[in-house]
């Protein structure tokens, strides 16, 4: 099985960045994908940015085109997320996600997110 543990949430103003980290540990020999989603109160979670971890390839969601840049280090099997021009829109706890060889999904804690307007 995969841990996971996020870092780099916090309080930023509008117009602001802030670069979140995920550190996979544990079965990582095993990895195939791992990335980020939101989920803001009262709303879905939802897919924000991701790396097939065996070829390297990135993917964005919606949200995050133009604005977030994905990055991984190998070596340290982590991955993430730099967040430029943050809007209170985009307030939420983001998540986590690895997925295996195996199909087996694991998620971190979350950190939280908040944008001031």
């Amino acid at each position: 099985q995969v841990q996971l543990a996020e870092s780099g949430g916090g309080l930023v103003q509008s117009g602001g960045s802030l670069r979140l980290s995920c550190a996979a540990s544990g079965s990582t020999f095993s990895l195939y994908d791992m990335a980020w989603y939101r989920q803001a109160p009262g709303k879905e979670r939802e897919f924000v940015a991701g790396i097939r971890w065996t070829t390297g390839n990135i993917r964005y969601g919606y949200s995050a085109k133009d604005r977030f840049t994905l990055s991984r280090d190998v070596a340290e099997t982590t991955i993430f997320l730099q967040m430029n021009s943050l809007q209170p829109g985009g307030t939420a706890n983001y998540y986590c996600k690895t997925e295996t060889k195996c199909y087996e999904d694991s998620w971190g804690q979350g950190t939280q997110v908040t944008i001031s307007s």
